[in-house]
């Protein structure tokens, strides 16, 4: 009999219980000869010294469970909006999920981040609603949550009895003796042929029910959802149960051809360096064999595999299967290896880091060490997009909040041993042209060089990106020469007038002059961003700042405060919906009038206000709202000390 093979992702809210389910899944299966405990530091799957420390998890884990002829590779997600990129690269090699609930809290705020990243990438789905013992626990009011909030039609696996207590217990709703009729009713609602025979009063075999529920789940139908408590084991039997019966299998079919895969995570070990966890959409891979990664062919001298809480060796892996590779010396995060197959997930990036941080060592000596530290973690985390600024020895990275600071502190300092300081975050803002203009470069001192351009510049609409023409002839500028043009536009771009990234921006090249004797392909590249930074400089740019969607969920007696701090944010907010003594408030506000709002909620509300936030748009605001930076670097508007830089005669 043939080994199936089930990539499944658990994924929560921090706090709901997810890595708790993972310890009982694993338990169960006997995988782990006893139970992993967070609040202890025993997980398997938190294995950082910080997520012992804390009790949270903030990098994916995977685990295997080898049940029979049946493989199911668990990725274990961090719970926190602060490490939404971790869960994103996670959610690529996922067949299906598991989503965790507390059964008080219900849907909290990164569970919508959860939902929107699923249904993009269309990942079939069920729902566990943990913790039934907690006093406020409230099930059904949760599932009729799921129902209104994401749009969605669940089936009801359990009815929990003594719901709020110790004693708290659960029956089942869907197995071979007993469906319920509602039950039912939702199944044929999504199966035509199943809605016939149940209006003509007959109900088929619970073996053909389970098939059809099985595919109405896989197309996202339906979403089946359980109950349980994980601190007493209890739900976890069926839960298992449900992943196998009703998520998807991954394909392992196409091993005769050339592997391809992609690298979810990286991490680093002390012995054998850095490792490539990475899932295969297709062929075989062996110890020693030969991949092409990022243009260059390189060896595979290591292969790693974790069942349960033991990391093992193995020989080989296969189309869809995952292992941790070692050999892959450059391997960074959301790489692909090998062929890209027509079954390879697109990348999914939802969430993108708004502030900007810049780090010191406490201790100078530690700077080139923390450097290095900074640099290996950006291959772990490429969203960090760590930016060393050796003239200046300034160290700086992109983050999503709070946390992950203190986040990276913990890491610099258990995993380093390096004391590092954090300065106030900066919103990450942008620019845009102000108007309509002309930037001109006349490159042809010190020769031998030659490169004449005039760029016509001007502001696009919201969202428009960067455009680029070239309205000129090849008897102007030679072909090549405007190719170099047209792939510089883009670093060009990365720093204007005030410092923060260029958009919203179109650029035509309306005049230019090579020579034929001194121009190079270099000229250009050097001579571009002279020509548009001195065009911006001339007609002056626009901040653009980050505008964030909001959903506040809070009592009905803030609403007036709630409100009232909107508006002293410059925010806006539609209508609020008001049901049971509970609001729910949408709109927008700028991220910089923000940033403490969470904190500020959780005060005025007890802790029982929830608020959601991601990017909407970035729109231009008041020049005084905006934060000018210095240019990083050597500004090309500086031209003799631009041009030695650049013809690496200044060190």
């Amino acid at each position: 009999m043939s080994q199936t093979l089930q990539n499944i992702g658990l994924l929560a809210h921090v706090d709901a219980g997810k890595t708790s389910i993972t310890e009982n899944l694993l338990f169960l299966t006997q995988q782990t000869k006893q139970l992993g405990s967070v609040d202890k530091g025993t997980s398997v799957t938190d294995s950082m010294q910080v997520e012992k420390d804390r009790g949270i998890s903030v990098q994916a884990a995977q685990t295997s469970i080898m049940l029979d002829n049946h493989k199911i590779n668990l990725i274990d997600t961090p719970g926190h909006v602060d490490f939404s990129a971790e869960l994103e690269r996670s959610i690529r090699i996922m067949d299906g999920a598991v989503i965790i609930l507390s059964a008080v809290e219900g849907v909290q705020a990164h569970t919508f981040s959860i939902w929107n990243a699923l249904k993009t990438m269309q990942i079939p789905c069920l729902f566990f609603i943990n913790k039934n013992d907690r006093a406020g626990a409230d099930t059904d009011s949760i599932t009729q949550q799921l129902e209104k909030e994401f749009g969605i039609q669940t089936l009801t696996f359990h009815e929990v009895i003594n719901e709020g207590s110790d004693n708290a217990n659960i029956q089942s709703l869907w197995n071979e003796t007993f469906q319920s009729d509602e039950n039912i009713e939702t199944l044929a609602g999504a199966d035509d042929e199943l809605l016939s025979t149940f209006l003509d009063g007959k109900i088929p075999d619970f073996d053909v029910l389970q098939e059809k529920l099985k595919i109405a789940v896989q197309k996202r139908k339906i979403f089946p959802v359980l109950c349980g408590t994980a601190k007493y084991s209890l739900g976890i039997e069926d839960l298992f149960s449900a992943i196998q019966s009703y998520l998807p299998k991954a394909n392992h079919k196409n091993t005769e051809k050339a592997a391809g895969g992609v690298i979810f995570k990286v991490t680093h070990h002390q012995q054998h360096g850095r490792i490539a966890h990475t899932r295969l959409y297709q062929g075989k891979l062996n110890i020693r064999d030969k991949i092409i990664h990022n243009g260059n062919v390189q060896k595979i001298n290591q292969l790693f595999q974790k069942v349960g809480a033991t990391e093992q060796t193995v020989k080989h892996f296969s189309c869809g299967d995952i292992a941790g590779i070692c050999g892959l010396q450059d391997a960074i995060s959301g790489d692909i290896i090998g062929e890209t197959t027509t079954n390879m997930p697109d990348a999914l990036r939802m969430h993108s880091p708004l502030l900007t941080v810049q780090t010191k060592a406490i201790n100078d000596k530690d700077y080139p060490a923390l450097a290095n530290a900074l640099t290996e973690l950006s291959a772990e985390d490429p969203a960090l997009e760590f930016e060393w600024l050796k003239d200046e020895q300034e160290l700086h990275i992109k983050i999503m909040g709070w946390i992950q600071i203190q986040i990276l502190e913990s890491v610099l300092e258990s995993r380093f041993g390096i004391a590092a300081s954090f300065e106030n975050p900066t919103v990450i803002y942008k620019e845009t042209p102000a108007s309509l203009g002309e930037g001109f470069v006349r490159y042809w001192m010190p020769k031998p060089c030659w490169a004449i351009l005039k760029f016509k510049i001007e502001p696009l609409p919201q969202g428009s990106g960067v455009v680029y023409e070239s309205a000129i002839s090849v008897d102007d500028v030679h072909r090549k020469y405007q190719n170099e043009v047209e792939r510089t536009i883009p670093q060009a771009l990365k720093q204007g007038i005030k410092g923060w990234e260029v958009t919203d921006i179109k650029i035509t090249l309306i005049e230019g002059e090579d020579h034929p004797v001194h121009s190079r392909p270099g000229d250009f590249i050097v001579a571009t961003p002279m020509g548009i930074m001195e065009g911006l400089q001339q007609i002056g740019t626009t901040f653009l700042e980050p505008i964030l969607d909001f959903r506040i969920s809070a009592d009905e007696s803030l609403l007036g405060n709630i409100a009232g701090d909107i508006t002293q944010m410059r925010g806006s907010f539609d209508a609020p919906e008001i049901e049971n003594g509970k609001i729910i408030l949408k709109g927008k506000f700028p991220l910089a009038s923000s940033l403490d709002y969470p904190v500020k909620l959780a005060s005025r509300s007890g802790g029982k206000a929830s608020i959601h936030t991601n990017l909407s748009h970035y729109q231009a605001c008041d020049e005084n709202l905006g934060e000018i930076r210095s240019y990083r670097g050597i500004s090309p508007l500086d031209t003799a000390k631009y041009i030695l830089k650049a013809r690496k005669a200044l060190q």
